[in-house]
């Protein structure tokens, strides 16, 4: 048996998926382990939203095998990987901008307080937690009960990192955390990544931005078109050679003779 304390959180083994004659992924392997960011970068059409999917129970893979704990598991839906501390992030973040940021942060799950008939919900403790789970991130509300749609995106983006981590997820799946912030609200956002792995959480980030991506990471999967071009830790790859790979050596040297024939065009038409 594997030692528990290498042993991944979740794996994934040249795992593919097909929707038809259509290959979404093909030959994926990787593995996310507890205290670590790992980082699936990839473009548009890369296969990342395939693979959450599949991470998250959405899609059950068409090939290979998906190991949680070290143990073979088919996550039939997103409850099934939920019960398992497999929290997915997606970039709609499932809030309701009218509702206060307790009721978003609980979602039905606020305390209670009392017995039978009397049993109620214990809001003063509701709006402590979530006051104190925000102010541990940085982040001072002026009262848990203000609408969430008045938060900046990045706040937002922290509420609903938060409400996984309180609620129990020992991996955090994030869904292009950081791809409509600025630069202060995306530093905010990474910070708190940050933090999640400092308490023994395995973060899996999902995104484009190499340049979100590089500070934060101890490991990358880069993904191109559906297939793997590899996992590297951090100390084996500079942040040239994530983006060279992420991109395709192919495509960006078509890029670079477009590049140079505009500007050979650009100056033959300026000479006299």
């Amino acid at each position: 048996m594997p030692d528990p304390q290498t042993r991944p959180l979740i794996e994934l083994d040249h795992v593919g998926k097909r929707f038809g004659t259509v290959v979404a992924l093909q030959d994926i392997s990787f593995a996310a382990f507890a205290g670590e960011v790992h980082c699936l970068l990839g473009d548009n059409g890369a296969g990342k939203s395939t693979l959450i999917k599949i991470l998250s129970g959405v899609h059950q893979p068409t090939d290979g095998e998906m190991r949680v704990d070290g143990v073979p598991t088919t996550f039939r839906s997103p409850r099934e990987a939920l019960d398992r501390g497999i929290a997915t992030v997606f970039q709609d973040l499932a809030m309701i901008p009218l509702m206060s940021i307790t009721r978003n942060f609980f979602l039905g799950r606020e305390p209670r307080k009392g017995w039978f008939l009397t049993r109620r919900l214990d809001m003063k403790r509701a709006d402590g937690i979530v006051r104190q789970e925000l102010a541990d991130m940085g982040i001072n509300v002026r009262d848990p009960q203000q609408a969430v749609g008045t938060l900046s995106g990045g706040e937002r983006q922290c509420v609903a990192i938060a409400r996984a981590v309180h609620h129990g997820a020992r991996i955090l799946i994030l869904d292009e955390p950081t791809s409509a912030l600025g630069v202060h609200q995306a530093s905010t956002v990474l910070r708190y990544i940050a933090q999640a792995r400092a308490r023994g959480i395995g973060v899996i980030f999902i995104t484009h931005n190499i340049h979100h991506a590089y500070p934060i990471a101890d490991r990358f999967t880069l993904l191109n078109r559906g297939k793997s071009h590899g996992t590297y830790a951090k100390s084996e790859i500079t942040e040239a050679e994530v983006l060279e790979l992420m991109a395709g050596r192919r495509d960006l040297k078509i890029l670079q003779d477009e590049i140079d024939r505009i500007a050979r065009e650009t100056a033959a038409s300026a000479r006299p």
